[in-house]
């Protein structure tokens, strides 16, 4: 298609377009030098667009297809990011046995080609090429991207501008805003549900203002360019942390949002496996220690606030350490770690405040995980968070920080692990049958675990995406939890310096099961696909 003339010529000894057509098309082309002539013909409809877009795919000897939105098949963020997708001009919409097909609006440029390939590939799928117009591309593009820039005043003075960008996010449940100088623009992006989406694009010549509207309001030094952190308490609902680094094209931007007295959630609603038995045996304890495990983002605070909400009652003493207090909570005394007291300096002064249950709101070092030890044999529960894969390997993490075997065996009674996965979109999810390939993969992860999912008469959905979702298919997420109960087989294998994996077929045969299981179970209750859950856990 780079190669007009010769197009517009073959097109008309084909007798899609006459040669005053193609005059028509070179005109608009001499205002319009970045559009392709297929792509003239087609916004001037100056001929039936099938049968142009199949003409020229017979031309360049490409497989084509006249895209619309009820092509895509899948959720095409899943695949490629919305990054790639504007860059690249490339949508994904069909994927069967392995294979993917993806739509560009030109297939003769091999970089963009190539790397939307080599992505795909290291997921474990063969693309299949195709080419529609670019304005079909648009118009899919612009429904990934939602409507949250037909909200955000950009034609608004700087305050203005600001406020609406941060009013926005609220409104569209975002937990992070990333404002990022770019080359030529400075591009917004809203975090919602785990995934980043593009807000708005703002013109260039407006970054210096942004940049010092948002220090100021954030309580940081305008002069300095360094990496800065600050607060936005201007709005009354929210605690809005901000972080500044400079990249080359100037300050990128980072704020997160937390809400100041956000509602306590049932510990079941977020996904923990409802029996109160293993309720009770992981969490009512005394005289131990109780750890979370999770990577960054993956809801570790809010399970935290979740278990002390189950335990509070006004005959205990319930005392927490945070950075910083997400949710102030009646009866409680919440302490913020700032630069003048740390996790460990502050957990040593609380051990003085003849607390019952203490919440360290995450173990960073030998010193804090050695003081939480302590205040677990001395009588208190102590529940905390912690960054590692799974539970087992809260083992594992607390070793290399230098807390002795001993110490582990005797003193960690329960670890859970978590992830968050986005729950289907209530509004436009599309019920199914599992493919025989899905089927599979289920009765292997059964087999692996020796659990029998009874995947008979169960049906699932695909995320189709509408205004409610963003267009992605999902709304709001869901945890998928683990929970390792530290019993004495555990911790004689451990007090042995047992490797994980021993520890881990210990587990298995006693009856833990890790996080995939719970993932399948949610999948069959039809609260998530089983496309998420391989995002999240990379099963296939």
């Amino acid at each position: 298609m780079e190669r007009r003339q010769p197009l517009g010529i073959e097109l008309v000894k084909r007798g899609i377009v006459t040669e005053g057509d193609i005059e028509k098309a070179l005109d608009y082309q001499k205002e319009h030098p970045r559009k392709k002539i297929g792509d003239i013909l087609n916004i001037l409809q100056l001929c039936d667009s099938y049968k142009l877009i199949n003409s020229i795919g017979e031309i360049l000897d490409e497989k084509a297809i006249y895209l619309r939105e009820s092509d895509v098949k899948i959720n095409i963020t899943d695949y490629i990011s919305q990054d790639l997708i504007k860059q690249n001009k490339a949508i994904p919409f069909e994927i069967a046995a392995g294979k993917i097909k993806v739509c560009f609006a030109d297939t003769t440029n091999k970089r963009s080609v190539d790397v939307i390939r080599l992505l795909l590939l290291n997921k474990g799928l063969v693309m299949e090429k195709y080419i529609t117009f670019e304005t079909n591309i648009e118009k899919i593009i612009d429904s990934i991207e939602g409507t949250a820039s037909e909200t955000i005043n950009a034609d608004a003075d700087i305050s203005g501008l600001v406020d609406s960008i941060i009013k926005t996010a609220m409104e569209k449940r975002a937990s992070d805003i990333h404002i990022e100088p770019l080359e030529n623009l400075v591009r917004v992006r809203y975090r919602i549900d785990g995934g980043l989406i593009t807000a708005v694009e703002i013109n260039k010549d407006k970054q210096q203002q942004l940049i010092g509207r948002l220090k100021a309001i954030s309580n940081m030094h305008q002069e300095k360019q360094e990496s800065q952190d600050g607060r936005i308490l201007s709005y009354p609902d929210y605690n809005i942390r901000v972080s500044s680094q400079k990249n080359v094209y100037g300050e990128k931007f980072v704020l997160r949002l937390l809400r100041k007295n956000g509602n306590i959630r049932d510990i079941f609603e977020l996904g923990f496996p409802k029996d109160e038995q293993l309720l009770r045996k992981s969490f009512n304890k005394k005289n131990c220690v109780t750890i979370v495990a999770a990577p960054t983002g993956e809801g570790k605070t809010t399970t935290l606030y979740s278990i002390i909400d189950y335990l509070n009652n006004p005959r205990i003493n319930i005392t927490t350490i945070e950075d910083p207090v997400e949710i102030r909570i009646d009866g409680l005394n919440q302490i913020e770690v700032d630069a003048k007291a740390d996790f460990s300096g502050s957990l040593r002064t609380v051990l003085r405040q003849d607390p019952d249950i203490i919440l360290v709101g995450e173990i960073r070092d030998h010193e804090t995980a050695e003081i939480a030890m302590q205040a677990g044999q001395t009588g208190h529960y102590v529940l905390s968070t912690i960054h590692t894969i799974d539970s087992i390997e809260v083992i594992t993490r607390l070793r290399k920080m230098g807390i002795s075997n001993y110490d582990i065996s005797s003193i960690l009674a329960t670890s859970v692990s978590q992830r968050l996965v986005r729950k289907i979109c209530p509004h436009c999810a599309k019920e199914r049958d599992f493919t025989q390939m899905e089927k599979e993969i289920i009765d292997k992860i059964g087999e692996k675990y020796h659990v029998d999912f009874k995947l008979e008469g169960k049906k699932t959905f695909d995320a189709v995406g509408c205004k409610h979702c963003n267009n992605s298919g999902y709304l709001e997420r869901i945890g998928i939890f683990e929970v390792l109960n530290v019993d004495e087989e555990i911790k004689d294998l451990i007090s042995r310096d047992c490797s994980s994996l021993e520890i881990r077929k210990k587990a298995l045969e006693i009856g833990y099961k890790p996080l995939i299981v719970d993932g399948v179970y949610k999948i069959l209750d039809g609260i998530t696909t089983l496309d998420e859950l391989n995002n999240k856990l990379i099963i296939y």
